[in-house]
C-alpha cells in the first residue's frame, strides 16, 4: 500500500496540523509539484511514510499557494524543497553544519537518510530537546549558499 501524503494549501490546514500532531514528529515539506528536486524528495517521503508512521507524520505544503506564503516568509524559505520539523507544536531545529538550523534544504540521497533524520529528531524531542545534531555524514547533507536579504 502506498501512503498518500496530504498537500496543504491553506494557512488554517498548516496551523491545525502543527497544533494537532501530538507525540509525533511533523515533517512539513514546502515545495512545488512542478520542481524536479521536489518530486525527487516527494518520492523519498512517499516511500518512507509507512516506515516512520509510528513516530512521524509527513505532509506537503504547496509553496505556490497564496496562503502558504506567510510560512515561507516566517521560516525564510528561499529554496525549495525545504522541510521544517515540529514536535508537539514546537519547532524542532537541526544542526547539519550550516548557519541555518531551522530547516532541511534539498532532498535526501536515499530513504534511510530521511528515516535516520526523523528518528534522531523524535529521540531528541522525547528527551525535551529542541535542537538535534544531524545524524548523517557531511557528504550526504545538501550544501546551499545562504542568501541574506537586505544585508
Amino acid at each position: 500500500m502506498e501512503y498518500l501524503l496530504p498537500t496543504l494549501r491553506k494557512k488554517q490546514e498548516v496551523d491545525s496540523l502543527i497544533r494537532d500532531t501530538l507525540d509525533k514528529v511533523l515533517v512539513l515539506r514546502f515545495g512545488l509539484s512542478s520542481d524536479a528536486v521536489c518530486l525527487q524528495l516527494d518520492d523519498v517521503l512517499y516511500k518512507s511514510a509507512k516506515d516512520v508512521s509510528k513516530f512521524a507524520t509527513v505532509a506537503l505544503a504547496d509553496a505556490a499557494a497564496e496562503e502558504i506564503q506567510v510560512y515561507l516568509k516566517y521560516f525564510d524559505i528561499t529554496y525549495v524543497p525545504s522541510i521544517v520539523f515540529f514536535f508537539n507544536a514546537h519547532h524542532m531545529k537541526m544542526d547539519s553544519g550550516s548557519a541555518d538550523h531551522t530547516k532541511w534544504v534539498g532532498t535526501f540521497h536515499k530513504k534511510q537518510d530521511f528515516v535516520d533524520v526523523v528518528e534522531a529528531i523524535y529521540r531528541a524531542a522525547m528527551k525535551g530537546k529542541l535542537i538535534v545534531n544531524c545524524p548523517l555524514p557531511p557528504e550526504r547533507i545538501p550544501k546551499f549558499q545562504l542568501l541574506y536579504k537586505d544585508v
